[in-house]
């Protein structure tokens, strides 16, 4: 049993260390001074309003129903109330900033990259044979045996067997570039020609190709999309300013907290 158990600052500076997630705290950290600065620039406001809306959709996101929930959560996290307001506050500034800055964008890039957000659902076993896979593949086409067949046969894998190797609803870049530029040229309701892959070959039924619209959550996630794409740039443009002041803060930080 320990006695007399502390952590000091020292310890979670070095234990991030030690853990490997120090690159990517410092990524938020000028994440979020990136736009906070950008926001500045552009005369960016955020109204008690809308302050108080996120405020509820944060306490929903979290179950927080009732104050005292509110509170155990901030405690857990070891959040005081001014830095609670921080962190939703940097949530409106952040989606205000990202509307500001790619909402006259996104007809465009919608139209220019549809095929990006055209989803596909699939079903899919995989083979080491493709000798075997070709003739179940035949054997489909000829009506001598059905996919689900197939799937309840030579799946191994409980779970997968019992969904017919069900793989849901993704995206072109979900898939191994070999195996997206097949699935995407499918017709709905078909099987696919075997395609090998270093991790086997894969026979896929293509259930539905659902097209995209232009809908408001698709908006809003262009936006998002085009957003993370920007500030991962800021933080490259800076990343070697970044990394010089990180070194020296920490070199600074470890000769003061040795000393304490």
């Amino acid at each position: 049993m320990l006695h007399n158990l502390t952590i000091s600052s020292y310890d979670i500076i070095h234990h991030l260390k030690l853990s490997c997630h120090v690159p990517d705290i410092v990524n938020a950290i000028a994440s979020q001074k990136i736009i906070i600065d950008t926001a500045q620039k552009y005369a960016i406001a955020v109204t008690e309003e809308e302050l108080q809306k996120e405020g509820d959709k944060l306490r929903l996101a979290n179950k927080l129903v009732k104050a005292k929930d509110t509170w155990m959560w901030m405690e857990k996290h070891h959040l005081s109330l001014q830095n609670f307001e921080e962190l939703v506050h940097t949530n409106v500034i952040s989606r205000k900033l990202a509307q500001h800055l790619f909402a006259n964008q996104v007809e465009a890039f919608f139209y220019q990259n549809q095929i990006e957000y055209t989803e596909v659902v699939t079903y899919e076993v995989v083979l080491n044979d493709r000798d075997l896979a070709l003739e179940l593949f035949y054997a489909v086409q000829e009506g001598e045996i059905t996919f689900p067949d197939i799937a309840r046969q030579y799946i191994e894998n409980p779970e997968q067997r019992r969904t017919l190797g069900y793989q849901g609803s993704k995206h072109r870049n979900d898939f191994r570039p070999e195996i997206a530029a097949v699935v995407f040229a499918g017709t709905p309701q078909q099987i696919l020609k075997p395609i090998s892959t270093p991790k086997g070959v894969y026979l896929i039924w293509v259930e539905d190709i659902i097209q995209p619209t232009l809908n408001e959550e698709m908006r809003q996630k262009i936006i998002q999309d085009l957003f993370n794409t920007w500030l991962h740039q800021q933080v490259e443009i800076n990343a070697t300013k970044i990394q010089l002041l990180l070194a020296e803060n920490l070199q600074s930080n470890d000769k003061i907290l040795q000393s304490a």
